[in-house]
């Protein structure tokens, strides 16, 4: 057995943007995803798969993710964007050798290139891109962890049936799409509160993942006092130990394990100040050019204002590309090798990171996974693994005490005010009223059937929408204030007219053809049950 094991722990979301309208925001980030960094991803797995290399990864596609990647309409957008970019890139390489700038001629070629190898690509994947996942997953290379159904923030949800719905919409999409249940689970924006493993538990998942500073012994810096309906389940805990992020824990009492994310490997990646996407060679994402919208430039300095940025040189980036999947690897053997040396014990390297930072905004970023990969699939002293097969081949003593975790998150202050704070206060007011008025609802009618049952299950989408993390997060972080509140105040005013005609009791003809509306306008969780958000618990 290797000294040591890894895995690279990619989340893949995009907030539910189907047919929510096109640039600067709405299913153009869909498009984007898609063309730079899913099918380029999927490209270079199937790649490595080709050249026989026995590679591992953990990736997790949220539920809402999965059903707008399943979306016919999305799926004919998505062509049509791609079709769009590479036009523009044959129109730039015309406009540029006009001017006589060869230079920026080619690389307005590959642009060309790139998209219409992403076109060559859906079909050899026969626009079926959660299929070609699922292959991957069948055939042992990646290991898919599910999550949450529209990535609402757990921790700040005021119902257990709340809870209880988000988890098991998102157990039974996954079911639905990759023909098995899922083991790990991707808690939306890693934020914890006490008792969530219990509802893991209930779905049969056994692994979950959390930011670093809640399993080596950080606290929130804010604790956020909610009025919490979870109950803590009684047992010994491990509250003040050497604490690390190479072993996975037990939480409380529960059968769940939980693996924080690595900060040594991690910050190669996400400092600011030293991580690899800011090499000076790498592409510039923010740059633009003023006709085409594509990208010519290098980040040059980090601290440059955009008009003194530099052509872009790909043969330096591939350059510092392998330099880069060098320094990583051999920084993730000397890490292993050094708990092994320290310990006696194996342990694991999570590094964990959103997907769409590789191709996206990271224009490298994939070509460095796949090297990566390649290069550690190579190692004498790494294992590549998935994190539940890590789990199965390296079981928790039973008789080791459980582990308590903080209330924390990824969140800029490891807390929840990222996405509870004064400028969203009152949209979880809204939400609040609206699990309230679902939970009564649902146990109003426990058995409906008909326009009633239609009624009751798009009123749940609607809540599920309505508690999608990413509104809060585009309001706080300022990126997409106005259409984070417009899509809100959408949903809630939907998730309304669906109680009130609930409330009614027997929908009139008006009520079914708004039902049916609303339904083809979203398209998604087309098994969910109302029933999922019946009371959990009568009384505090």
């Amino acid at each position: 057995m290797k000294p040591g094991a890894f895995t690279f722990v990619l989340h893949s979301h995009i907030p539910y943007c189907r047919g929510a309208g096109r640039w600067p925001h709405g299913e153009e980030w869909l498009h984007e995803a898609v063309s730079g960094t899913y099918i380029p991803l999927l490209d270079a797995l199937y790649a490595l798969r080709r050249e026989g290399c026995p590679f591992k990864l953990t990736i997790s596609i949220t539920p809402v993710l999965l059903e707008q990647l399943d979306d016919s309409m999305v799926l004919g957008n998505i062509g049509a964007f791609v079709e769009d970019r590479a036009q523009r890139a044959e129109q730039d390489e015309k406009r540029f050798a006009a001017r006589g700038e060869s230079g920026l001629a080619f690389l307005a070629s590959q642009h060309g290139e790139r998209y219409e190898g992403v076109l060559r690509s859906l079909e050899a994947y026969q626009w079926n891109l959660v299929g070609a996942f699922k292959r991957l997953q069948d055939e042992g290379f990646v290991e898919i962890a599910g999550s949450a159904a529209t990535h609402g923030y757990l921790p700040l949800l005021s119902r257990d049936s709340s809870i209880y719905g988000q988890i098991k919409m998102g157990v039974e999409t996954y079911r639905r799409h990759f023909g098995r249940a899922p083991r790990a689970f991707w808690l939306p924006e890693c934020g914890y509160r006490a008792g969530l493993e219990t509802f893991l538990a209930e779905q049969g998942l056994s692994l979950f993942f959390s930011e670093t500073h809640a399993v080596e012994g950080g606290e929130p810096v804010v604790p956020y006092e909610h009025h919490c309906q979870i109950a803590v389940s009684p047992g010994t805990v491990l509250v003040d130990t050497q604490r690390s992020t190479y072993q996975p824990y037990r939480v409380g009492s529960s059968p769940v394990a939980v693996i924080g994310r690595n900060s040594r490997t991690g910050m190669q990646v996400w400092s600011a100040q030293w991580g690899y996407p800011g090499d000076p060679y790498y592409r510039e994402f923010h740059k633009k050019d003023g006709t085409s919208g594509l990208q010519y430039w290098r980040v040059t300095g980090s601290h440059l204002d955009l008009g003194q940025k530099d052509y872009y040189m790909p043969e330096k980036a591939t350059e510092r590309v392998n330099e880069h999947i060098a320094h990583f690897s051999s920084l993730a053997e000397e890490s292993l090798a050094e708990y092994h040396q320290g310990t006696g014990r194996s342990g694991i390297i999570v590094a964990a990171y959103d997907t769409e930072l590789f191709g996206h905004w990271w224009f490298e970023g994939v070509e460095w996974i796949k090297g990566v990969l390649r290069r550690l699939s190579q190692s004498d002293v790494v294992e590549l693994t998935t994190a539940s097969e890590f789990i199965a081949s390296h079981p928790i003593d039973p008789g080791e005490p459980g582990l308590r975790l903080p209330e924390s998150s990824w969140g800029q202050k490891g807390d929840h005010s990222t996405w509870r704070n004064r400028e969203t206060e009152w949209m979880w007011l809204i939400i609040h009223s609206a699990e309230e008025m679902m939970e009564r609802l649902a146990d109003k009618y426990p058995d409906a059937t008909g326009a009633l049952r239609d009624v009751l299950n798009q009123g749940a989408r609607e809540l599920l929408l309505l508690e999608s993390s990413d509104w809060p997060f585009l309001i706080t972080t300022g990126q997409a204030k106005e259409y984070a509140v417009r899509r809100f105040n959408e949903h809630a005013d939907r998730f309304e007219k669906m109680a009130g005609i609930a409330q009614k009791g027997t929908p009139d003809e008006r009520d079914k053809e708004l039902c049916q509306r609303l339904y083809g306008q979203d398209k998604l969780f087309q098994d969910i049950d109302y029933r999922f958000f019946q009371s959990r618990r009568k009384s505090l």
